[in-house]
Protein backbone atom coordinates (compact mmCIF):
# COMPACT_ATOMS: atom_id res chain seq x y z
CA UNK A 1 0.00 0.00 0.00
CA UNK A 2 1.22 3.49 -0.89
CA UNK A 3 1.19 6.43 1.52
CA UNK A 4 -0.96 9.37 0.42
CA UNK A 5 -0.23 13.00 1.27
CA UNK A 6 -1.81 16.38 0.53
CA UNK A 7 0.52 18.80 -1.26
CA UNK A 8 -1.89 21.45 -2.52
CA UNK A 9 -5.08 23.10 -1.22
CA UNK A 10 -7.36 25.88 -2.44
CA UNK A 11 -10.96 26.96 -1.96
CA UNK A 12 -13.71 29.41 -2.79
CA UNK A 13 -16.02 29.73 0.19
CA UNK A 14 -18.28 32.04 2.17
CA UNK A 15 -15.31 32.44 4.54
CA UNK A 16 -13.10 33.72 1.72
CA UNK A 17 -11.24 32.57 -1.35
CA UNK A 18 -7.86 31.74 0.12
CA UNK A 19 -7.13 29.14 2.78
CA UNK A 20 -5.49 31.82 4.93
CA UNK A 21 -8.47 34.19 4.69
CA UNK A 22 -10.90 31.38 5.51
CA UNK A 23 -8.92 30.32 8.57
CA UNK A 24 -8.63 33.91 9.84
CA UNK A 25 -12.39 34.37 9.40
CA UNK A 26 -12.96 31.37 11.68
CA UNK A 27 -11.05 33.22 14.38
CA UNK A 28 -13.38 36.21 14.16
CA UNK A 29 -16.33 34.13 15.44
CA UNK A 30 -18.67 35.61 12.83
CA UNK A 31 -20.85 33.53 10.55
CA UNK A 32 -21.34 34.16 6.83
CA UNK A 33 -25.13 33.91 6.78
CA UNK A 34 -27.12 36.66 5.10
CA UNK A 35 -30.71 37.60 4.40
CA UNK A 36 -31.34 37.51 0.65
CA UNK A 37 -34.19 39.75 -0.47
CA UNK A 38 -34.38 38.05 -3.89
CA UNK A 39 -35.79 34.97 -2.14
CA UNK A 40 -38.90 37.01 -1.37
CA UNK A 41 -39.90 36.50 -5.01
CA UNK A 42 -40.76 32.86 -4.35
CA UNK A 43 -44.19 32.27 -2.86
CA UNK A 44 -44.40 29.72 -0.04
CA UNK A 45 -40.62 29.72 0.45
CA UNK A 46 -40.17 30.30 4.17
CA UNK A 47 -36.39 30.52 4.41
CA UNK A 48 -34.81 33.74 3.15
CA UNK A 49 -31.26 33.00 4.31
CA UNK A 50 -28.20 31.76 2.47
CA UNK A 51 -24.41 31.86 2.47
CA UNK A 52 -22.56 33.03 -0.64
CA UNK A 53 -18.96 32.72 -1.79
CA UNK A 54 -17.03 35.89 -0.98
CA UNK A 55 -14.29 37.26 -3.23
CA UNK A 56 -14.35 34.79 -6.12
CA UNK A 57 -13.16 36.23 -9.44
CA UNK A 58 -12.83 34.49 -12.78
CA UNK A 59 -9.19 34.73 -13.91
CA UNK A 60 -8.67 36.66 -17.15
CA UNK A 61 -7.16 33.64 -18.90
CA UNK A 62 -10.46 31.76 -18.47
CA UNK A 63 -11.77 33.06 -21.78
CA UNK A 64 -15.10 32.35 -23.46
CA UNK A 65 -13.78 29.27 -25.24
CA UNK A 66 -12.67 27.74 -21.94
CA UNK A 67 -15.84 28.57 -19.99
CA UNK A 68 -18.45 27.69 -22.62
CA UNK A 69 -19.03 24.28 -21.03
CA UNK A 70 -18.88 25.60 -17.47
CA UNK A 71 -21.68 26.72 -15.22
CA UNK A 72 -20.65 28.42 -11.99
CA UNK A 73 -20.11 25.14 -10.14
CA UNK A 74 -17.67 23.84 -12.78
CA UNK A 75 -15.97 27.22 -13.09
CA UNK A 76 -15.31 27.49 -9.36
CA UNK A 77 -14.09 23.89 -9.29
CA UNK A 78 -11.64 24.38 -12.13
CA UNK A 79 -10.32 27.70 -10.86
CA UNK A 80 -9.62 26.41 -7.35
CA UNK A 81 -8.11 23.24 -8.83
CA UNK A 82 -5.68 25.39 -10.80
CA UNK A 83 -4.82 27.26 -7.61
CA UNK A 84 -4.34 24.00 -5.71
CA UNK A 85 -2.06 22.54 -8.39
CA UNK A 86 -0.08 25.77 -8.37
CA UNK A 87 0.14 25.55 -4.58
CA UNK A 88 1.46 22.01 -4.95
CA UNK A 89 4.07 23.08 -7.50
CA UNK A 90 2.51 20.78 -10.09
CA UNK A 91 0.66 23.15 -12.39
CA UNK A 92 3.26 22.94 -15.19
CA UNK A 93 4.57 19.48 -14.34
CA UNK A 94 4.23 17.11 -17.34
CA UNK A 95 2.87 14.37 -15.05
CA UNK A 96 -0.50 16.16 -14.89
CA UNK A 97 -1.19 15.34 -18.55
CA UNK A 98 -0.39 11.65 -18.20
CA UNK A 99 -2.26 8.59 -16.98
CA UNK A 100 -0.57 9.04 -13.60
CA UNK A 101 -2.95 11.87 -12.72
CA UNK A 102 -6.67 11.50 -12.19
CA UNK A 103 -9.68 13.48 -10.96
CA UNK A 104 -12.09 12.58 -8.17
CA UNK A 105 -14.59 15.37 -7.72
CA UNK A 106 -18.30 15.98 -7.28
CA UNK A 107 -21.32 18.13 -6.59
CA UNK A 108 -24.95 17.44 -5.75
CA UNK A 109 -25.90 18.34 -9.31
CA UNK A 110 -24.76 20.34 -12.28
CA UNK A 111 -25.70 23.96 -12.83
CA UNK A 112 -29.40 24.28 -12.17
CA UNK A 113 -29.83 27.18 -14.59
CA UNK A 114 -28.97 24.81 -17.43
CA UNK A 115 -31.41 22.24 -16.12
CA UNK A 116 -34.09 24.93 -16.25
CA UNK A 117 -33.31 25.46 -19.95
CA UNK A 118 -34.30 21.85 -20.63
CA UNK A 119 -37.36 22.20 -18.42
CA UNK A 120 -38.43 25.26 -20.43
CA UNK A 121 -38.20 23.19 -23.59
CA UNK A 122 -40.67 20.69 -22.16
CA UNK A 123 -43.08 23.36 -20.91
CA UNK A 124 -43.04 25.59 -24.01
CA UNK A 125 -42.61 22.72 -26.50
CA UNK A 126 -39.83 24.52 -28.33
CA UNK A 127 -36.06 24.50 -28.21
CA UNK A 128 -34.85 27.78 -26.75
CA UNK A 129 -31.59 28.68 -25.03
CA UNK A 130 -30.09 25.22 -25.47
CA UNK A 131 -26.67 24.89 -27.10
CA UNK A 132 -23.82 22.38 -27.29
CA UNK A 133 -22.64 23.27 -23.81
CA UNK A 134 -26.01 23.09 -22.04
CA UNK A 135 -25.81 19.40 -21.16
CA UNK A 136 -22.16 19.66 -20.10
CA UNK A 137 -23.14 22.39 -17.64
CA UNK A 138 -26.14 20.42 -16.40
CA UNK A 139 -24.69 16.92 -16.02
CA UNK A 140 -23.82 15.72 -12.50
CA UNK A 141 -20.23 15.01 -13.53
CA UNK A 142 -19.71 18.55 -14.82
CA UNK A 143 -17.09 19.40 -12.18
CA UNK A 144 -14.86 16.37 -12.67
CA UNK A 145 -15.14 16.41 -16.48
CA UNK A 146 -14.37 20.11 -16.83
CA UNK A 147 -11.39 19.80 -14.49
CA UNK A 148 -10.05 16.86 -16.44
CA UNK A 149 -10.50 18.59 -19.80
CA UNK A 150 -8.91 21.83 -18.62
CA UNK A 151 -5.79 20.15 -17.25
CA UNK A 152 -5.75 17.37 -19.87
CA UNK A 153 -5.53 14.58 -17.29
CA UNK A 154 -5.60 11.04 -18.65
CA UNK A 155 -5.90 8.91 -15.52
CA UNK A 156 -8.99 7.85 -13.60
CA UNK A 157 -12.02 10.11 -13.52
CA UNK A 158 -14.32 9.52 -10.55
CA UNK A 159 -17.48 11.67 -10.40
CA UNK A 160 -18.84 11.78 -6.86
CA UNK A 161 -22.35 13.15 -7.03
CA UNK A 162 -23.39 11.95 -3.59
CA UNK A 163 -25.13 15.04 -2.25
CA UNK A 164 -23.55 16.31 0.98
CA UNK A 165 -20.73 13.73 0.84
CA UNK A 166 -19.65 14.64 -2.70
CA UNK A 167 -16.52 16.45 -1.50
CA UNK A 168 -15.48 13.95 1.17
CA UNK A 169 -16.21 11.03 -1.15
CA UNK A 170 -14.05 12.70 -3.79
CA UNK A 171 -11.16 12.84 -1.34
CA UNK A 172 -11.75 9.30 -0.10
CA UNK A 173 -11.84 7.73 -3.54
CA UNK A 174 -8.77 9.73 -4.60
CA UNK A 175 -6.93 8.45 -1.54
CA UNK A 176 -7.83 4.86 -2.41
CA UNK A 177 -6.73 5.32 -6.04
CA UNK A 178 -3.25 6.38 -4.94
CA UNK A 179 -3.03 4.02 -1.97
CA UNK A 180 -3.67 1.04 -4.23
CA UNK A 181 -1.14 2.18 -6.80
CA UNK A 182 -3.54 3.13 -9.58
CA UNK A 183 -2.49 6.79 -9.71
CA UNK A 184 0.34 9.01 -8.49
CA UNK A 185 -1.62 12.27 -8.25
CA UNK A 186 -5.33 12.94 -7.82
CA UNK A 187 -7.18 16.25 -8.04
CA UNK A 188 -9.91 15.82 -5.43
CA UNK A 189 -12.75 17.78 -3.88
CA UNK A 190 -16.28 19.05 -4.29
CA UNK A 191 -18.36 22.08 -5.15
CA UNK A 192 -21.85 23.57 -5.22
CA UNK A 193 -23.40 26.70 -6.66
CA UNK A 194 -26.26 28.37 -4.84
CA UNK A 195 -29.77 28.17 -6.31
CA UNK A 196 -33.18 28.89 -4.72
CA UNK A 197 -34.41 25.39 -5.60
CA UNK A 198 -31.86 23.90 -3.20
CA UNK A 199 -33.26 26.01 -0.39
CA UNK A 200 -36.78 24.93 -1.40
CA UNK A 201 -35.86 21.23 -1.12
CA UNK A 202 -34.94 21.58 2.54
CA UNK A 203 -37.70 24.10 3.18
CA UNK A 204 -40.33 21.55 2.17
CA UNK A 205 -38.76 19.14 4.68
CA UNK A 206 -39.10 21.78 7.44
CA UNK A 207 -35.31 21.63 7.78
CA UNK A 208 -34.38 25.27 7.06
CA UNK A 209 -33.78 27.95 9.64
CA UNK A 210 -36.46 30.62 9.90
CA UNK A 211 -34.26 33.26 11.57
CA UNK A 212 -34.72 35.59 8.61
CA UNK A 213 -34.44 38.71 10.78
CA UNK A 214 -31.37 37.48 12.65
CA UNK A 215 -28.97 35.72 10.28
CA UNK A 216 -26.15 36.16 12.77
CA UNK A 217 -27.89 33.74 15.15
CA UNK A 218 -28.14 30.75 12.83
CA UNK A 219 -27.43 27.95 12.12
CA UNK A 220 -26.72 26.60 15.60
CA UNK A 221 -25.66 22.93 15.41
CA UNK A 222 -26.23 20.78 18.51
CA UNK A 223 -28.07 23.58 20.34
CA UNK A 224 -31.43 22.73 21.85
CA UNK A 225 -32.91 25.91 20.33
CA UNK A 226 -31.68 25.32 16.78
CA UNK A 227 -34.31 25.63 14.07
CA UNK A 228 -32.64 24.22 10.98
CA UNK A 229 -29.90 24.62 8.40
CA UNK A 230 -28.91 27.38 5.98
CA UNK A 231 -27.84 26.58 2.41
CA UNK A 232 -24.51 27.87 1.10
CA UNK A 233 -22.12 27.40 -1.81
CA UNK A 234 -18.44 26.96 -2.54
CA UNK A 235 -15.70 24.80 -4.00
CA UNK A 236 -12.53 23.25 -2.61
CA UNK A 237 -9.71 21.20 -4.10
CA UNK A 238 -7.02 19.09 -2.46
CA UNK A 239 -4.11 17.70 -4.45
CA UNK A 240 -3.38 14.18 -3.23
CA UNK A 241 -0.02 12.67 -4.07
CA UNK A 242 1.89 9.46 -3.48
CA UNK A 243 4.28 10.15 -0.59
CA UNK A 244 7.55 9.02 -2.18
CA UNK A 245 6.81 11.05 -5.32
CA UNK A 246 6.10 14.14 -3.23
CA UNK A 247 9.20 13.57 -1.09
CA UNK A 248 11.45 13.08 -4.12
CA UNK A 249 10.46 16.42 -5.64
CA UNK A 250 10.72 18.24 -2.30
CA UNK A 251 7.05 19.17 -2.08
CA UNK A 252 5.60 20.77 1.02
CA UNK A 253 3.17 18.41 2.71
CA UNK A 254 0.11 19.69 4.55
CA UNK A 255 -0.98 16.33 5.95
CA UNK A 256 -1.22 12.64 5.24
CA UNK A 257 -4.54 10.94 4.53
CA UNK A 258 -4.44 7.84 6.69
CA UNK A 259 -8.06 6.69 6.87
CA UNK A 260 -11.28 6.64 4.91
CA UNK A 261 -14.54 4.90 5.68
CA UNK A 262 -17.88 4.95 3.91
CA UNK A 263 -21.16 3.11 4.41
CA UNK A 264 -24.81 3.41 3.46
CA UNK A 265 -27.75 3.21 5.85
CA UNK A 266 -30.03 1.02 3.77
CA UNK A 267 -32.99 2.20 5.83
CA UNK A 268 -34.31 5.64 4.85
CA UNK A 269 -33.41 8.18 2.20
CA UNK A 270 -33.41 11.22 4.52
CA UNK A 271 -33.55 10.03 8.15
CA UNK A 272 -30.04 9.25 9.43
CA UNK A 273 -29.09 5.94 11.05
CA UNK A 274 -26.57 6.34 13.89
CA UNK A 275 -25.44 2.72 13.68
CA UNK A 276 -24.29 2.88 10.07
CA UNK A 277 -22.94 6.40 10.58
CA UNK A 278 -20.83 4.89 13.34
CA UNK A 279 -19.77 2.08 11.01
CA UNK A 280 -18.25 4.59 8.59
CA UNK A 281 -16.31 6.18 11.45
CA UNK A 282 -15.14 2.78 12.66
CA UNK A 283 -14.05 1.78 9.16
CA UNK A 284 -11.92 4.91 8.82
CA UNK A 285 -10.24 4.21 12.16
CA UNK A 286 -9.56 0.61 11.16
CA UNK A 287 -8.20 1.73 7.80
CA UNK A 288 -5.87 4.16 9.57
CA UNK A 289 -4.72 1.41 11.96
CA UNK A 290 -5.01 3.69 14.97
CA UNK A 291 -6.96 3.92 18.21
CA UNK A 292 -9.78 6.35 18.91
CA UNK A 293 -7.49 7.82 21.59
CA UNK A 294 -5.12 8.98 18.85
CA UNK A 295 -7.71 11.33 17.36
CA UNK A 296 -7.65 14.74 19.01
CA UNK A 297 -10.44 16.54 17.19
CA UNK A 298 -13.50 15.80 15.04
CA UNK A 299 -14.96 18.13 12.48
CA UNK A 300 -18.67 17.32 12.67
CA UNK A 301 -21.09 17.32 9.76
CA UNK A 302 -23.24 19.35 12.17
CA UNK A 303 -26.04 20.68 9.97
CA UNK A 304 -28.24 22.00 12.81
CA UNK A 305 -31.13 19.66 12.07
CA UNK A 306 -32.75 17.80 14.95
CA UNK A 307 -32.40 14.24 13.73
CA UNK A 308 -29.03 14.80 12.07
CA UNK A 309 -27.28 16.34 15.08
CA UNK A 310 -28.58 13.72 17.48
CA UNK A 311 -27.75 10.74 15.29
CA UNK A 312 -24.27 12.05 14.51
CA UNK A 313 -23.45 12.73 18.15
CA UNK A 314 -24.66 9.29 19.24
CA UNK A 315 -22.70 7.59 16.46
CA UNK A 316 -19.57 9.50 17.48
CA UNK A 317 -19.87 8.70 21.18
CA UNK A 318 -20.61 5.02 20.58
CA UNK A 319 -17.30 4.71 18.72
CA UNK A 320 -15.14 7.03 20.86
CA UNK A 321 -16.74 6.43 24.27
CA UNK A 322 -15.24 9.67 25.58
CA UNK A 323 -15.68 13.43 25.39
CA UNK A 324 -13.72 13.98 22.20
CA UNK A 325 -13.43 17.65 21.09
CA UNK A 326 -15.86 18.37 18.27
CA UNK A 327 -17.24 21.39 16.41
CA UNK A 328 -19.13 22.29 13.22
CA UNK A 329 -17.77 24.63 10.55
CA UNK A 330 -21.29 24.83 9.11
CA UNK A 331 -22.15 27.21 11.93
CA UNK A 332 -19.98 29.68 9.96
CA UNK A 333 -20.60 28.73 6.33
CA UNK A 334 -24.03 27.17 6.34
CA UNK A 335 -24.42 23.89 4.50
CA UNK A 336 -22.43 24.09 1.26
CA UNK A 337 -23.77 20.69 0.17
CA UNK A 338 -21.37 19.05 -2.31
CA UNK A 339 -18.56 21.40 -1.30
CA UNK A 340 -18.73 20.95 2.46
CA UNK A 341 -16.62 17.80 2.75
CA UNK A 342 -13.70 19.38 0.90
CA UNK A 343 -13.95 22.82 2.53
CA UNK A 344 -14.12 21.25 5.97
CA UNK A 345 -11.23 18.88 5.23
CA UNK A 346 -8.99 21.80 4.30
CA UNK A 347 -9.94 23.81 7.38
CA UNK A 348 -9.59 20.77 9.67
CA UNK A 349 -6.05 20.29 8.37
CA UNK A 350 -5.31 24.00 8.86
CA UNK A 351 -6.58 23.87 12.43
CA UNK A 352 -4.50 20.76 13.16
CA UNK A 353 -1.36 22.39 11.78
CA UNK A 354 -1.94 25.63 13.67
CA UNK A 355 -3.05 24.02 16.93
CA UNK A 356 -6.28 26.04 17.16
CA UNK A 357 -9.79 24.64 16.75
CA UNK A 358 -12.89 26.69 16.06
CA UNK A 359 -16.01 26.61 18.21
CA UNK A 360 -19.50 25.88 16.97
CA UNK A 361 -21.07 29.32 16.73
CA UNK A 362 -24.37 30.01 18.51
CA UNK A 363 -24.04 26.85 20.56
CA UNK A 364 -25.25 27.99 23.96
CA UNK A 365 -27.19 25.05 25.37
CA UNK A 366 -26.33 21.60 24.07
CA UNK A 367 -29.43 19.57 23.29
CA UNK A 368 -29.85 16.98 26.05
CA UNK A 369 -30.68 14.41 23.36
CA UNK A 370 -27.18 14.80 21.91
CA UNK A 371 -24.45 12.52 23.23
CA UNK A 372 -21.89 13.55 25.83
CA UNK A 373 -19.05 14.98 23.74
CA UNK A 374 -16.65 17.90 24.24
CA UNK A 375 -18.57 20.46 22.18
CA UNK A 376 -16.24 23.39 21.54
CA UNK A 377 -18.28 26.56 22.08
CA UNK A 378 -17.78 30.21 22.90
CA UNK A 379 -14.13 30.58 21.94
CA UNK A 380 -11.72 28.40 20.02
CA UNK A 381 -9.46 25.92 21.79
CA UNK A 382 -5.70 25.74 21.54
CA UNK A 383 -4.16 22.30 21.84
CA UNK A 384 -1.81 20.03 19.93
CA UNK A 385 -2.89 16.89 18.13
CA UNK A 386 -1.31 14.98 15.27
CA UNK A 387 -4.53 13.40 14.01
CA UNK A 388 -7.97 14.80 13.18
CA UNK A 389 -11.15 13.34 11.72
CA UNK A 390 -13.74 14.96 9.43
CA UNK A 391 -17.18 13.36 8.98
CA UNK A 392 -20.00 13.98 6.50
CA UNK A 393 -23.42 12.40 5.98
CA UNK A 394 -25.81 12.75 3.04
CA UNK A 395 -29.30 12.10 1.72
CA UNK A 396 -29.53 8.54 0.55
CA UNK A 397 -28.00 7.37 3.82
CA UNK A 398 -24.44 7.96 2.56
CA UNK A 399 -21.82 8.21 5.30
CA UNK A 400 -18.15 9.21 5.06
CA UNK A 401 -15.27 9.61 7.48
CA UNK A 402 -11.78 10.91 6.71
CA UNK A 403 -8.70 10.91 8.96
CA UNK A 404 -5.71 13.24 8.49
CA UNK A 405 -2.30 13.13 10.18
CA UNK A 406 0.61 15.53 10.51
CA UNK A 407 3.72 14.50 8.61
Amino acid sequence: MKRVVITGMALASPLGCTVEDAFLRLQKYENCIEYDSTLEEYQNLNAKLCSKVQGFKTPEHFNRKITRTMGKVALMSTVVSEQALNDAGLLTDPIIQTEQTGVSYGSSSGSLESIIDFYTMEVEKRVKGINSGSYIKMMPQTTSVNISLYFKTKGRLIPTSTACTSGSMGIGYAYEAIKNGYETIMIAGGAEELHPSQIAVFDTLYATSQQNNHPELTPRPFDKNRDGLVIGEGAATLVLEEYEHAKKRGAKIYAEVIGFGTTTDGTHITNPNHETMGSAIARAIKDANISTEDIGYINAHGTATHSGDIAESIATYEIFKRQVPISSIKSYTGHTLGACGAIEAILSIEMMNKGWFCPTLNLNDVDEECANLDYIKGKGKEFATDIVMSNNFAFGGINTSLIFKKV
